[in-house]
C-alpha cells in the first residue's frame, strides 16, 4: 500500500527502506574515505623513528586515539555487515534503522577520534597548553558543523517534515 503520509512522496514502506538505505550508503562512503585516510595514518605513527621519543602522556594519547579510530571504523563498516547478513530476510526497515543507529554511533566516535588526534598533533608540534585551547576550539567548530547546524535548523522548521524511519510493526491501514 503506498501513502504519502502528508509528506508529498508515494512510497510503500519498503520503497521508503531502499530509498533511506541508498542515501545511508552515500553518506557512510564520504565518512569511510575519511576514516580510512586518518586510521591509516595512525598506523603507520608508531613506525616512526620519532615515535620513541614521545613522553608517556602523548603515547597514552596515541594508543586511545587508535582505539578510538577502531571502533570508529567498525561502527562505520557494521551497517554492511548488517545489510550482507540480513539481506534476503525481508528486514530491511529494521536494518535501516539499525544502521542508522550505528552510523550515528560511528559519528560521534570520529568526533572524539579527531578531538585526539588532533590533540596529539598539536601537543607534539607546539608543547604548550596552547595545544588544548586550539582543540577545544576545533572540538566547537565540529559540533556545530555537525550536530547544532542541523538541529538548529531542524527547530527552526528549515528542514521541513523528518521522515519517520521505517516501523518495526506496520500495521494494515496505518
Amino acid at each position: 500500500m503506498s501513502t504519502t503520509n502528508g509528506r508529498g512522496r508515494e512510497e510503500t514502506q519498503e520503497e521508503r527502506a531502499d530509498r533511506q538505505w541508498t542515501e545511508l550508503l552515500q553518506e557512510l562512503r564520504v565518512a569511510q574515505t575519511g576514516v580510512q585516510i586518518l586510521f591509516g595514518f595512525l598506523l603507520a605513527v608508531v613506525f616512526q623513528p620519532r615515535f620513541a621519543e614521545l613522553s608517556e602522556v602523548d603515547r597514552d594519547i596515541y594508543v586511545t586515539t587508535v582505539v578510538l579510530g577502531s571502533a570508529t571504523v567498525a561502527a562505520l563498516i557494521g551497517p554492511v555487515t548488517y545489510h550482507r547478513l540480513l539481506t534476503g530476510r525481508r528486514m530491511k526497515p529494521q536494518t535501516v534503522i539499525w544502521a542508522s543507529r550505528m552510523t550515528m554511533m560511528g559519528l560521534v566516535l570520529l568526533f572524539f577520534t579527531m578531538c585526539s588526534t588532533l590533540l596529539l598533533i598539536m601537543r607534539v608540534a607546539l608543547h604548550n597548553t596552547f595545544a588544548l585551547w586550539l582543540v577545544a576550539g576545533i572540538a566547537l567548530w565540529f559540533l556545530a558543523c555537525w550536530f547544532l547546524f542541523p538541529l538548529w535548523a531542524l527547530a527552526r522548521g528549515r528542514s521541513g517534515p523528518r521522515e519517520d524511519p521505517p516501523r518495526e510493526d506496520p500495521r494494515p491501514g496505518e
